[in-house]
């Protein structure tokens, strides 16, 4: 009698197909892994995405007048949000409403109120300034509030966070880590259109290096 049992032929065939069977299945599965993985979704930069740009005309972004371009009568004390337009590659108007840190804070103050460390020159006449709404502590946007004295002030409505819009809207009150970035601007006409990106890192970039590497990038692809 011999020491090995003898298999029966067709059992063997049959574990050969069943591990065959399981190693398809497992490379099957790893391969659609790493489709699904590969498939991402990539972000990808549109007029409607990028920031503010230089030559960029701010329109209303809400009310009856959104989309229309903010004037000079439009402006005063109070708070007037903003979206930049631009131009897509066709000459196209593209209001870039398609990435929050785009929305802007407009006001108007009397002569002398605006001081530094607000940048003067990115200031229309020393009286018209422009900020991104974003607050910088968490993004959310910055509405009108009070001080102690009764003077108009900027308030996060989430951590109440306070600005002060006439000196560079550096933090006067709450957790924000930075001031809301300028954004400088220009009387065409009767219109305000950008000069320049945001003077500093708006809310969502992690370093200024990132924020300057941003830019370049969006001059290179849009430009």
């Amino acid at each position: 009698m011999t020491r090995y049992k003898r298999e029966d032929p067709e059992i063997t065939r049959r574990k050969f197909i069943n591990a065959a069977l399981g190693a398809s299945a497992a490379v099957g599965t790893v391969s659609l892994l790493s489709t699904l993985g590969g498939a991402n979704p990539v972000f990808r930069l549109t007029p409607k995405k990028a920031p503010p740009m230089p030559g960029d005309v701010l329109v209303h972004a809400v009310g009856e007048k959104a989309g229309q371009p903010v004037t000079v009568a439009d402006l005063g004390e109070e708070l007037v949000r903003a979206w930049p337009m631009g131009k897509d590659k066709e000459g196209n108007d593209v209001v870039r409403d398609g990435e929050p840190t785009g929305i802007l804070a407009i006001y108007k103050f009397p002569a002398g109120e605006i001081k530094a460390p607000t940048r003067l020159e990115g200031t229309i006449d020393g009286q018209i300034v422009a900020y991104s709404d974003r607050c910088t502590h968490a993004g959310c946007n910055v509405g009108e509030g009070k001080a102690p004295s009764g003077k108009g002030i900027m308030n996060c409505p989430c951590h109440s966070g306070q600005y002060e819009p006439r000196e560079g809207c550096k933090v006067i009150g709450g957790p924000p880590p930075a001031p809301l970035p300028q954004l400088p601007i220009k009387l065409e006409g009767d219109k305000l259109v950008a000069t320049s990106f945001f003077v500093s890192r708006p809310f969502g970039y992690a370093t200024d290096e990132d924020w300057v590497k941003y830019t370049e990038q969006v001059k290179e692809l849009l430009s």
